[in-house]
C-alpha cells in the first residue's frame, strides 16, 4: 500500500495515512479474508462485493478479532455479517437500528443473529434514533451510506451532533468511528441532502471533529470521478456507482 499526507483540516493534525486502495500485492489479514470468503454469506451480499469493496473497508476500520463493533443502521446486514466473521466468537457485533428506520423499513427476513456462525451478533432497535445504547465500550462504530440520513430524518445538524456525541461516548479511548457516505457538492444544504441523499464530506469532518474525534485515515477505494454529484443516489444512471468517501476518526 502507498502512503500520502493527510490534507490539513481545521482542528485536525496533519498525519501520514494509508489511502487503502489495496491494490498490488496487499494481502488482507487471514481473519478478514475468511470473513469475506465465508461460504454462508448470502449470494446477494457476495454480488455486491465489487461495488462495496469489503476488504478495503474492513482494513480502513482496523477491525480485529475479539473486538466490539457497532454497525449503525445495518440495513440488510451486509457489513454486520462481515464484522461478525472478522471479530470471531470472542468478539461482539451490535446491529443498532433507529426506531424510525425500523418502522419505515421493516426487516425483510430473519435477523442476522439467527444465521449460522453469527451468534456474536445482537440486534438493537433504538427508540432514541441517534443513541447507541450499549452496556460496555466499543472498539468501532461503523455506519455506511447513512450519515446523511441523520440530517434528512433525525434533526439536521442538531441530530448529527447528537449522534457524534453518542458515538464518542460509546467508544473506548483509541476507538474508531468510520463513516462511509455518498459524496455531495461542497456546501450542499439540508434541502440538497434530502433531495439527493448525499452529503458534503467537509461538513462530515467538521461535525465529527467538533465532537472530539480526530480524523486519522481514509480510503479512496469507493471514489468515482465520473460521478459529478448532481444526481440523486437512487437515479438509475448512478445507483450503485456513486462517488463515496470513507473516513476513519479516532477517539483520543
Amino acid at each position: 500500500m502507498t502512503t500520502r499526507p493527510l490534507r490539513r483540516l481545521a482542528g485536525a493534525a496533519t498525519l501520514a495515512l494509508l489511502p487503502l486502495a489495496l491494490g498490488g500485492s496487499f494481502a488482507p489479514p487471514a481473519y478478514v479474508a475468511a470473513a469475506v470468503a465465508d461460504p454462508n454469506r448470502p449470494a446477494a451480499d457476495v454480488a455486491r462485493d465489487a461495488a462495496r469493496k469489503p476488504v478495503a473497508m474492513l482494513a480502513l476500520a482496523e477491525v480485529r478479532p475479539g473486538e466490539t463493533v457497532v454497525d449503525w443502521t445495518p440495513g440488510g446486514g451486509y457489513f454486520t455479517r462481515l464484522f461478525s466473521g472478522a471479530v470471531g466468537p470472542q468478539g461482539k457485533v451490535y446491529a443498532v437500528t433507529p426506531g424510525t428506520f425500523q418502522r419505515r423499513h421493516p426487516p425483510k427476513g430473519p435477523p442476522v443473529s439467527t444465521e449460522p456462525g453469527h451468534g456474536n451478533v445482537r440486534e438493537i432497535v433504538s427508540e432514541n434514533d441517534t443513541a447507541l445504547p450499549l452496556s460496555a465500550p466499543a472498539d468501532l462504530v461503523w455506519t455506511a451510506q447513512n450519515y446523511h440520513d441523520i440530517h434528512v430524518f433525525f434533526g439536521g445538524a442538531e441530530g448529527a451532533a447528537a449522534f457524534d456525541r453518542a458515538a464518542f461516548a460509546a467508544l473506548r479511548p483509541g476507538g474508531r468511528l468510520v463513516i462511509v457516505d455518498h459524496a455531495g457538492a461542497a456546501h450542499l444544504d439540508e434541502a440538497g441532502m434530502t433531495a439527493l441523499h448525499r452529503i458534503d464530506e467537509a461538513l462530515v469532518i467538521k461535525e465529527v471533529t467538533a465532537a472530539g474525534f480526530v480524523l486519522d485515515g481514509e480510503s479512496q477505494a469507493l471514489r468515482n470521478s465520473a460521478d459529478d454529484h448532481s444526481l440523486a443516489v437512487f437515479d438509475p444512471k448512478i445507483r450503485g456507482e456513486t462517488d463515496q468517501f470513507a473516513l476513519r476518526f479516532r477517539k483520543p
